[in-house]
């Protein structure tokens, strides 16, 4: 009788495959895309910022000025979510640089425009150049992230964060000294922009079909109906509205409010602007990594909602109680976009260019609306009286509770 136990050595060993790694966060690839989200909206608040010196230069009303905020508005906000969702169906990742072109040539169109009808179309150039950013950038930033979507968002829309606040200081030190040709000098930014994304359009092609681009762009079932998705997005809507609508009140009034109620000169009123503009920063960066590990909707309610406290003391302290609060509302509200943004894409899996492109562009919609309402309510009435009504927009985040839980949803 044969012994049917062989010794060890002799028991032929199948090896498994050994598993192929995980690819971690692409440190790199978003440090470059949230340089890049800099430049591109610095390169935008210098347009909205040299309105004065077009005015001088070619004797435009309000009306005139009006039209090239719309022509930017048009190409920068409404176009997005048409980019983004023709480049979910045809991703297009060299579409990076030709998009920063755009505002390259916008730019030095501007520096050089002899009549109003090409400031108008140099705007338009301007705008054309961030619709196609946005909505790309995005993907970039979801497909570097190794499931660490929030932080990704973070790091690209802290840039933006930045970038926007160094625009109008730019323009006070560069253009307002040295006219309307000194824009070209801008235009370098958008080089410098070019040559960036070129790096970053190699890497997103060459990532596209491995198993980064397979995550970002497959369509995963989150367990929702199609119901529960479109109740879902009409919340996350109506907290655009209320996070923009009271944006716009402090960035576009703060000054004016600080000048009224406490009598301080234009130059410390601005330092002042800059501290709320630091709580913004600080609070995109965070926003994101804290939704990673909570969950987002806990961050969407209690962001938002949870700027009110500040918000509703905000105009009957004093000055140095002031700065506190508005930094304080400044960190609470801007947390909330990375994780709507994130929250949005995995409500609608495999649109992320789409989604992008929509919240983006409404984002840059709902500012510049809130912006001239507020300024009209404050014409009619007071900028007191302004920032009385903005204290009550963050009550809205009362209507997050009613988001459906995505992980729960998942699970």
């Amino acid at each position: 009788m044969k012994n049917s136990f062989a010794p060890a050595s002799a028991v032929p060993l199948i090896q498994p495959e050994p598993a192929q790694p995980q690819p971690g966060i692409a440190f790199p690839v978003l440090g470059a895309i949230s340089v890049t989200h800099l430049l591109n909206d610095m390169m935008q608040s210098v347009l909205l910022a040299i309105y004065p010196v077009l005015q001088g230069r070619f004797d435009l009303s309000f009306a005139q000025v009006g039209i090239i905020t719309l022509a930017f508005q048009f190409s920068s906000s409404l176009l997005q979510p048409f980019v983004g969702r023709f480049t979910d169906r045809r991703p297009l990742p060299y579409s990076l640089p030709v998009g920063m072109g755009f505002t390259c040539c916008g730019l030095l169109l501007l520096s050089q425009a002899w009549n109003f009808p090409l400031v108008v179309l140099a705007a338009t150039l301007v705008g054309a150049g961030s619709s196609v950013f946005h909505p790309e950038s995005s993907r970039v930033a979801r497909m570097a992230s190794a499931g660490h979507h929030g932080l990704a968002q973070s790091i690209f829309q802290v840039g933006g964060n930045i970038g926007s606040s160094i625009g109008p200081l730019l323009a006070a030190l560069l253009i307002v000294p040295r006219g309307q040709g000194s824009v070209a000098w801008i235009s370098l930014a958008a080089l410098v922009g070019i040559c960036i994304l070129f790096g970053v359009s190699r890497w997103y092609a060459a990532n596209l079909t491995g198993s980064r681009g397979r995550s970002s762009l497959r369509k995963t079932d989150n367990g929702l109906s199609p119901r529960q998705v479109r109740g879902a997005v009409s919340i996350l809507l109506l907290l655009i509205f209320s996070k923009y609508f009271y944006l716009s009140g402090i960035t576009s009034y703060f000054t004016f409010f600080l000048i009224d109620r406490f009598g301080l000169e234009i130059q410390q009123a601005q330092y002042s602007l800059f501290v709320f503009l630091v709580g913004v920063a600080t609070g995109t960066l965070v926003g994101g990594p804290v939704g990673d590990h909570i969950g987002r909707k806990r961050v969407i309610w209690g962001s938002i909602l949870g700027t009110a406290p500040f918000s509703l003391a905000l105009p009957y302290v004093n000055l140095q109680w002031t700065l506190i609060l508005v930094f304080c509302a400044g960190v609470m509200i801007a947390s909330a976009f990375p994780a709507i943004l994130v929250y949005a894409q995995e409500l609608m899996p495999g649109k992320t260019g789409t989604v992008s492109g929509l919240f983006f562009g409404l984002a840059f919609g709902m500012g510049g609306i809130g912006a001239a309402a507020l300024g009209r309510l404050a014409d009619a009435t007071s900028i007191s009286f302004v920032y009385h009504v903005c204290a009550f927009l963050p009550l809205l985040g009362i209507t997050a509770f009613f988001l459906p839980d995505m992980r729960r949803g998942r699970a």
